[in-house]
């Protein structure tokens, strides 16, 4: 466990903050290169739609271990980025990393970005790769972003479109339910899907003082391993396939891990184990 004590969360992230500073963050600290690698194909078009100049002072939201604000800094070469994350651990790995770049115009912060006091106008862009679809209110999460952004200060997400569309998680979550039928997640609950429908990104940030609203489809390969031996360990560690083999008796566990190990087997190939997926990039004006 992390330094859960110290951190001012919103109610409704009190969960998550127990998750990401204790088992989840130490699980994906672990993983740090396989996950970096895994959404790897998506920086071009994610950093493009950032556009990230030379003087800008970045927010990193939900940054995790920091690969996306190491680079935000290289790109800010005489601006700022700022990380902020839940997870003490995570952050951690990610101020030692800046330090073996060289990175000086880089920090790190553990902080719930829906409720933290930032300078207002202090930042040109926000960004955020797969980590501000959590927020137990988003509206309040966005809108506590947006002040800190100048007038005319960017966002730049990068966020899950639909299940059916994510081949990944889709297949990785029918076979660790085990012949059951599970309910898809709730549109407005925090979760990998809660920012997939375009109207409800659009009327979040619209209520959070943004315009300019625009969501871009990116479809891109995910990497999960080298070989599907180290896909299986990869996936079958992660907290959601954890969470829905934990009321399985011992033969349903172990055939949910039979079947998960099967399609990792059928998505291996000479670049390692493979699976599509779905984004989309959004971007929006304070």
């Amino acid at each position: 466990m992390g330094n859960t004590g110290a951190v001012q969360v919103d109610p409704s992230n009190a969960a998550a903050l127990e998750a990401w500073d204790g088992g989840d963050g130490n699980y994906w600290t672990e993983y740090e290169a396989v996950f970096d690698r895994s959404v790897e194909r998506y920086r071009t078009v994610f950093f493009d739609a950032a556009a990230i100049g030379a003087e800008a002072n970045v927010l990193d939201i939900g940054c995790g271990t920091g690969e996306t604000t190491r680079h935000a800094a290289r790109l800010a070469a005489r601006g700022t980025a700022l990380g902020v994350d839940l997870s003490s651990r995570m952050l951690e790995r990610a101020r030692q990393r800046a330090v073996e770049e060289g990175l000086g115009n880089v920090d790190f912060l553990q902080a719930d970005a829906q409720v933290h006091p930032f300078d207002d106008s202090s930042f040109d862009v926000a960004i955020s790769r797969t980590g501000a679809m959590f927020f137990g209110d988003p509206v309040a999460a966005f809108s506590n972003v947006g002040r800190s952004l100048r007038p005319g200060g960017r966002l730049a997400l990068l966020v899950w479109r639909s299940l059916p569309e994510n081949h990944w998680i889709r297949d990785f979550r029918d076979a660790a339910a085990a012949g059951r039928e599970l309910p898809p997640p709730p549109p407005d609950a925090p979760s990998p899907f809660a920012l997939a429908d375009p109207s409800r990104v659009r009327t979040i940030l619209g209520s959070a003082g943004f315009s300019d609203i625009d969501l871009e489809p990116a479809d891109e390969l995910m990497w999960f391993g080298d070989t599907a031996d180290a896909a299986f360990s990869f996936v079958a560690g992660q907290g959601v396939i954890r969470f829905m083999l934990r009321d399985l008796d011992d033969d349903a566990r172990q055939r949910a891990l039979a079947d998960l190990r099967r399609t990792i087997e059928a998505h291996a190939t000479d670049e390692g184990v493979l699976y599509p997926s779905a984004a989309w990039i959004v971007t929006a004006r304070r």
